[in-house]
């Protein structure tokens, strides 16, 4: 593996860079710039976590911005779905610390909107796409449903380009739909952080297509974290690629370089692909110029 100073990437590599159909993301030093250091939304310092005698992290150590697009990726049973529960609060580290927007995981929830892999649901319950959108903005059962709420609801139908399924029943779409209408339920929380666990499963090219279209004017507006076990390749709107990875005992988080993949067809990632780097490595605060700000 070759390890990426942070000076920069080495001269026979070109860097984590591609066009992108988004709009641009906020702004941030360049990686390795001396600069005052971005706002940091989620970050593992030294983290390890065990399932009794089993290792899964040995000191994870990584960091995302604020506004940031990044993927984390690893094939199944790497520990992506470990990383996600200690970044909600569902699990807790044995070693090291976990904060999400400068808080302990478990009071930044009401900031995070998450869409889940796989989701439960009975096909002969009736409820309609905007009651399932609705309940992204069930946060306390004393609380009464208003006009903020509403509001909240439409736009994230529209966000997420399901408006024209509001009425449907949730039942009677296809796989493709409920993952959008899912991804609108967790927009009605107006997240500063958004968190996809494998988002294209069993998604038809066309609402790839439009999912990543959301996601692209998403950016820069909210932190967004995609999760997924293609090693190979991610979207073009990626600013930051983590992989899971073999390390001592355990597994580490390790920060990869990307390229521009045109040899991808583009209705493979929803546009333009990028090919990530897996003998590059990037030190966690390269891109802080050695800082990283809270």
């Amino acid at each position: 593996m070759t390890r990426v100073s942070a000076a920069g990437a080495p001269a026979s590599r070109d860097s984590a860079a591609g066009a992108s159909p988004s709009p641009a993301p906020v702004p941030r030093a360049p990686y390795g710039s001396a600069e005052a250091a971005p706002v940091v939304a989620v970050r593992f310092d030294d983290v390890s976590f065990s399932y009794g005698e089993v290792p899964v992290l040995d000191g994870a150590r990584f960091h995302i911005h604020a506004g940031e697009f990044a993927a984390l990726v690893g094939p199944n049973g790497a520990g992506k779905t470990t990383v996600l529960k200690l970044l909600l609060g569902l699990a807790r580290p044995s070693a090291g610390r976990v904060s999400v927007l400068g808080l302990p995981p478990e009071e930044a929830r009401r900031s995070i909107g998450y869409v889940p892999q796989h989701v439960s649901y009975d096909p002969a319950f009736p409820i309609s796409v905007a009651e399932v959108v609705r309940m992204g903005r069930l946060h306390s059962s004393t609380r009464r449903y208003g006009r903020d709420d509403e509001r909240a609801v439409l736009n994230a139908l529209a966000m997420a380009d399901v408006s024209e399924l509001a009425g449907r029943p949730y039942s009677a779409l296809s796989g493709g739909q409920r993952r959008r209408v899912l991804v609108a339920r967790a927009l009605a929380a107006e997240p500063e952080l958004l968190v996809l666990d494998e988002p294209t499963a069993n998604m038809d090219a066309e609402s790839e297509a439009r999912l990543f279209e959301t996601l692209g004017g998403l950016k820069g507006e909210a932190t967004i974290l995609v999760v997924t076990h293609d090693t190979g390749f991610v979207t073009a709107l990626t600013d930051s690629v983590f992989c899971v990875g073999e390390r001592g005992h355990g597994r580490s988080v390790i920060r990869h370089l990307a390229t521009p993949a045109s040899h991808v067809a583009s209705d493979q990632y929803g546009g333009p692909a990028l090919q990530v780097l897996h003998d590059t490595e990037l030190p966690d605060d390269g891109c802080c110029g050695g800082k990283a700000g809270l």
